[in-house]
């Protein structure tokens, strides 16, 4: 058992009162998360700013505000990357969203649309190899994400509700752009074509959706469909389970609303 003494007791809390994330902290100074989450609270409670207990309104349930543009987004992010679960140990269950390290842009936007999303609740991200997971923890995710279930997505039927079609509809280029930063990617295709006898590469770009869910892939084209978006299904590296994006006007949409990760 690892036992930290006061000094790195007090840098951490220093750290935090100064603004520090849970995250960073640990990191810092080599100490689980949990030790130092303790040591915030216990710190918290200590000076009084703990006052009752924390119960943040909710969207569905208290009608509260909700930026449904965030929300849209964030559920694009969701239906690709993202999960719910609720250990035993803690009192509400986490949403987290996968985000790689290749692409910290997109992780930003995943963290502020959450933030936007659970204006009240803390939102952090937590390390792993290639990769940050982006977690909220809330009582009332089940109200905002009811397409959560036992098993994986695809395993179920995913179908929105009438609220969330409404969101959808209204902000459909911010739902395809989740998506496709979740389960998608923007590349460069190549062809050769014969000009006075002479083969000529000929480079052209085009954008791609990876889902195993038929549901998933469905709210994607058909939103696609709505923005004037023309799309094809193919099979790319074997897998069947592709949305191909490739004609100019169809992509030049796609680069003037989405546009490739970063």
């Amino acid at each position: 058992m690892n036992f930290h003494g006061t000094a790195v007791r007090q840098k951490a809390l220093t750290l935090l009162r100064g603004g520090a994330r849970n995250a960073d902290v640990a990191r810092e100074l080599d100490v689980p998360i949990g030790t130092v989450s303790y040591w915030l609270h216990m710190d918290r409670a200590k000076r009084g700013e703990c006052p009752g207990k924390h119960d943040p309104r909710c969207p569905r349930c208290d009608d509260r505000e909700l930026d449904a543009a965030a929300y849209s987004y964030l559920f694009g992010l969701y239906l690709g990357d993202g999960h719910i679960s609720h250990y035993s140990a803690h009192r509400a269950p986490n949403l987290m969203i996968t985000c790689a390290d290749d692409w910290p842009g997109v992780m930003d936007e995943c963290e502020k649309a959450m933030r936007s999303v659970f204006p009240d609740n803390r939102v952090c991200r937590v390390r792993r190899t290639g990769c940050h997971n982006v977690k909220v923890h809330s009582k009332h995710l089940v109200c905002l994400f009811p397409q959560h279930g036992p098993g994986r997505k695809h395993e179920r039927r995913i179908v929105l509700e009438a609220w969330q079609r409404e969101i959808v509809d209204e902000h459909p280029w911010e739902f395809v752009r989740g998506l496709i930063h979740s389960d998608g990617c923007r590349i460069t295709n190549w062809t050769t074509r014969l000009v006075g006898g002479v083969p000529k590469r000929y480079e052209y770009p085009r954008y791609f959706f990876t889902n195993v869910s038929e549901d998933i892939r469905r709210l994607f084209t058909d939103t696609l469909d709505t923005l004037g978006v023309e799309w094809t299904q193919c099979v790319r590296g074997g897998s069947p389970y592709n949305i191909s994006v490739a004609r100019r006007a169809s992509v030049g949409l796609m680069d003037a609303h989405v546009g490739p990760k970063h």
